[in-house]
């Protein structure tokens, strides 16, 4: 059975058997751009052209930031490496849940959750988001895509 994979750096998108390079335990990195790993994705799944990517570690910290992040927040990804996703983004969730811990705790995926996101900006844009948690036997982490309403 193969399995759907993204990259959060370019979004180019592939399917597999393995989400190891070959015999090794190292994960797969992506063949167009060269990004050191890829996120296993459970259903198909196409974001948007507009749509930016944020790659986070088990605590919630920026460890990546990828396509149209800088177009879409204003923020460099030297500046926020390390820093929790939700300040650094200023990520305000509608409801004042909190998507992102949950799908750190619980390993499930969050579709579609309306988000106010400020970043650099004076005023908050509004977006939405997809969070996939990431499916590894390692340290976990997750991947958060954010396509800015229209």
């Amino acid at each position: 059975m193969t399995r759907p994979y993204i990259c959060p750096n370019c979004g180019h998108r592939t399917s597999d058997h393995d989400r190891n390079a070959g015999f090794s335990r190292r994960p797969k990195g992506c063949e167009k751009c060269g990004f050191a790993f890829l996120f296993e994705l459970l259903d198909d799944y196409y974001p948007a052209p507009d749509a930016a990517f944020f790659v986070c570690d088990a605590k919630g910290r920026l460890i990546g930031c990828g396509r149209n992040s800088f177009a879409f927040t204003g923020l460099e990804e030297e500046a926020v490496i390390g820093q929790d996703v939700g300040q650094a983004l200023g990520l305000q969730f509608s409801n004042g849940d909190d998507p992102v811990k949950k799908v750190l705790e619980w390993g499930v995926r969050a579709l579609e959750v309306p988000v106010q996101v400020s970043g650099e900006r004076d005023q908050a844009a509004a977006a939405k988001a997809d969070i996939f948690p990431a499916y590894d036997e390692d340290e976990g982490g997750l991947l958060l895509v954010l396509t800015p309403e229209k």
